[in-house]
């Protein structure tokens, strides 16, 4: 059987994954420049320019330290994006492979120990969970991408099996069968290929959450540490500040709104596209 991914024009893709897809190419393209090159040294620290508002020599101005905000924006873009990344494959690489085989092997023991896992997690605000495994551990970058990647692991466990649920079903698995194919085979063969749209969506919308998670966790002091930027810990160095620097926390903020709200609509495109039966009961 063909994949869902096959097949499908580029020109039925909507408005909103378009304008998402801009927003997310230039948050990108900002956190790649920022590998090789930043407009000022984000570790520099120059008292007498603290407080700065934007102008030509500092685009979107200074925080309290004197540090240039553009520049922390850009190293800070990508520290979220990595994080998020990194947390979103690990739920995949987990994820998946017992979503599959809880699907293959339903109504067992195995099949319902993943799901009580699943709603053990979800009984839990993934912030919460999130929170709780970085005090445990301890702040830090990568202990937020193992609290964040822990809890989309049961995401998508879930997404995978349901989706799998669907496919086992059907005549062309059946006929996979009749050939002498085992579970495992199968479900790289055919049912992996045919849930990959759905697993698509769900990547996309982790990752936005994710972006949020390393935010709040590093806006309460448990995400990436000193000096490494972060834009959560920007929103909360300027907290205190906001009456006298509002720039502080308005271009990190935005920054924030900028990259959700364009993988948001990315995931919303990407979900009418594989499915316009969705788009027309939307509509």
């Amino acid at each position: 059987m063909m994949p869902l991914l096959k097949n499908k024009n580029l020109s039925n893709l909507s408005f909103s994954f378009w304008v998402g897809s801009i927003c997310v190419l230039f948050v990108f393209l900002l956190a790649i420049v920022s590998f090789f090159w930043t407009p000022y040294d984000v570790t520099s620290l120059e008292i007498s320019n603290r407080f700065k508002t934007p102008s030509y020599n500092h685009f979107l101005g200074t925080d309290h330290f004197g540090r240039d905000i553009l520049s922390m924006i850009m190293v800070g873009t990508q520290t979220s994006i990595a994080v998020a990344m990194v947390a979103v494959g690990i739920g995949i690489l987990f994820g998946l492979p017992l979503g599959l085989i809880a699907a293959a092997k339903r109504g067992t023991f195995f099949d319902d120990l993943v799901m009580r896992f699943n709603d053990l997690i979800f009984a839990f605000p993934a912030l919460i969970i999130a929170i709780l495994i970085t005090a445990v551990l301890g702040p830090g970058a990568f202990n937020a991408i193992i609290a964040i990647g822990i809890f989309n692991i049961p995401v998508f466990a879930r997404v995978a099996r349901g989706a799998a649920l669907t496919q086992w079903s059907k005549e062309y698995i059946l006929a996979a069968q009749v050939s002498g194919k085992g579970t495992i085979l199968i479900s790289i063969e055919h049912i992996i290929p045919n849930i990959l749209n759905l697993l698509i969506v769900q990547a996309t919308i982790q990752f936005s959450l994710g972006i949020l998670a390393e935010a709040a966790l590093s806006y309460v002091g448990l995400g990436a540490q000193p000096p490494i930027p972060s834009l959560g810990r920007m929103l909360a160095d300027s907290q205190t500040m906001i009456s006298i620097a509002p720039h502080m926390a308005i271009f990190p903020g935005l920054f924030i709104v900028i990259t959700v709200l364009g993988l948001n609509l990315m995931g919303d495109g990407l979900r009418d596209y594989f499915d316009p039966k969705l788009k027309v009961s939307n509509s």
